[in-house]
């Protein structure tokens, strides 16, 4: 018998005199608890993004649909990027204006060869405000977990206000707990015993994020 098996045997024997209730997940836990925080503001909901993004180290920027494909290849550009790797849906629009080589996302592409991409870009399934949290699902247009951690810089798109929520309880609704979620905050980055922080270890050493607005959008301070 397994480990596994012992655990399970154990909990059929402690539950064999309760009960059945099929009372589904959602409403048999109450949840009193508030979902947003703060008032309908989307404009200061997204400012709270960009100062919790940026407070864990992120580049953050900010531009409207027209003005993506420039900043985009100006972000490669002041990287030195020969090279980056592209999800398979992502907007072919978004790197119209770089001339930088396209790595496809492969199912064979091993570590190593993934580590020698300078850049990828990727969208987002949704961005936290007040956890400065972005939420990747392995969508098309985020592709597979490993290329978002093992190349060494991210520029990860996030379309506002559609993207933004407040809280993390209002964002756990529009994921689906069965895809390989990735949240990230901020760089990687780890500290030792004398809390000297490392940054890469783990994923990229550096994130910048696009907010990308369908209005023309005001520069950060």
């Amino acid at each position: 018998m397994s480990s596994r098996e012992r655990i399970l045997g154990r909990v059929r024997r402690a539950l064999a005199d309760v009960p059945a209730d099929d009372t589904p997940y959602e409403r048999a836990v109450a949840r009193g608890y508030l979902r947003r925080h703060g008032g309908p503001d989307t404009a200061a909901t997204v400012a709270l993004l960009a100062e919790n993004l940026a407070d864990y180290r992120a580049l953050v920027h900010r531009c409207d649909r027209a003005g993506l494909p420039a900043l985009i290849a100006r972000l490669l550009d002041a990287r030195g990027a020969a090279s980056v790797l592209v999800p398979p849906g992502l907007d072919e629009e978004w790197l119209a204006a770089t001339g930088v080589r396209r790595v496809a996302d492969r199912p064979d592409s091993t570590p190593g060869a993934l580590d020698r991409v300078d850049s990828v870009v990727t969208g987002c399934a949704v961005a936290v405000a007040e956890t400065g949290t972005l939420v990747l699902d392995g969508s098309p247009d985020q592709g597979r977990r490993r290329i978002t951690l093992v190349p060494d810089h991210h520029i990860c798109v996030v379309r506002v206000p559609d993207q933004v929520v407040s809280s993390v309880p209002e964002a756990l609704p529009r994921l689906d707990p069965r895809r390989p979620l990735t949240w990230i905050s901020g760089p990687s980055a780890t500290s030792d015993i004398e809390l000297d922080r490392v940054e890469g270890v783990h994923g990229p050493r550096t994130l910048e994020v696009v907010l990308m607005s369908e209005e023309p959008a005001t520069p950060l301070a």
